[in-house]
């Protein structure tokens, strides 16, 4: 067993099938089957059933994903570590986020460690939700995860959480007219208003679908699945959007009208990454993180 095998199953468990793992591996598709064979045959465990063109995997195959994924992090961690000798005068760092908290506080955080090391390159990847970043962490897609959660939803055990701030909801117009009066305005006073919302399972949906359970007749005029037409809609007055306040900044300075919404809901902004020895540039991002967070500590 070698680590080109691992990587190779790997692959064919990430992509769903043989063909796909080889596109993504820039090999030819007899190479990965073989590699499978040659695993299998060194474990002495069949490692997916084989039906057809669709790979299924084991009960064998499901116990080799940890262990293979830590092995291939080692690896990463083992070059990383030794190319940082000399100090970070290169490498990667992946960071997954969700949406809202891309433009704040990830944009600062990132300009903070760019300046302090601007030849280590960074990968920003998307994610819908917490789940989604805590999947992209477990898998090694990302090293480090940006999360807003509820502030009563749990924390991932296998996960360490560096919290950064709370925000707030706040509501967004495409001029000061469509807005209620008042700041922070209450959701009584959006009572015929229509609303741009986010998709279920997001806090943005969550905040609205309370608001008309409060409100009956608030209505909902969009549901928008990418977070980045929200703003477009609210600006060509399709109805109000109700976001985190990370959103201030850049709703004001692209013409939008802002207000603080009165509610009790909020959203735990976390830095989260997994237990564990991380690269030289996720540690470093992570130090001056907490510096940041904690500049007394």
């Amino acid at each position: 067993m070698d680590t080109r095998q691992l990587r190779y199953f790997l692959a064919v468990v990430d992509a769903g099938s043989v063909h796909r793992a080889a596109e993504h591996l820039y090999v030819a598709q007899p190479s990965v089957s073989q590699a499978l064979r040659t695993l299998e045959r060194d474990l002495g465990s069949l490692l997916f059933h084989r039906t057809g063109r669709r790979l299924v995997l084991t009960a064998a195959g499901r116990a080799l994903i940890g262990p293979a994924r830590e092995v291939m992090r080692g690896l990463d961690l083992a070059r990383a570590t030794v190319a940082a000798v000399e100090g970070l005068l290169g490498g990667e760092l992946v960071i997954a986020t969700m949406p809202s908290q891309s433009v704040s506080p990830l944009t600062g955080m990132i300009a903070t460690f760019a300046a302090r090391h601007p030849l280590v390159q960074l990968t920003v990847r998307g994610a819908s939700t917490p789940t989604d970043v805590h999947g992209m962490l477990a898998t090694g897609d990302a090293e480090l995860g940006l999360v807003a959660t509820a502030s009563s939803a749990p924390e991932s055990p296998e996960l360490r959480v560096l919290h950064l701030e709370t925000q707030r909801f706040a509501l967004l117009a495409g001029d000061e007219a469509a807005l209620p009066a008042g700041d922070p305005v209450r959701p009584a006073d959006l009572a015929g208003r229509a609303l741009i919302v986010g998709q279920q399972g997001t806090a943005m949906r969550r905040v609205a679908d309370t608001l008309r359970r409060q409100v009956p007749d608030i209505r909902f005029a969009v549901e928008v699945e990418h977070r980045e037409a929200v703003l477009p809609l609210v600006l060509t007055g399709v109805g109000i959007a109700v976001v985190p306040d990370s959103w201030q900044a850049l709703a004001r300075s692209a013409g939008a009208a802002v207000r603080a919404l009165d509610c009790p809901d909020v959203l735990q902004v976390s830095l989260v990454y997994r237990s564990g020895r991380l690269s030289p540039a996720a540690a470093a991002f992570l130090e001056l993180t907490r510096a940041v967070v904690d500049p007394s500590g």
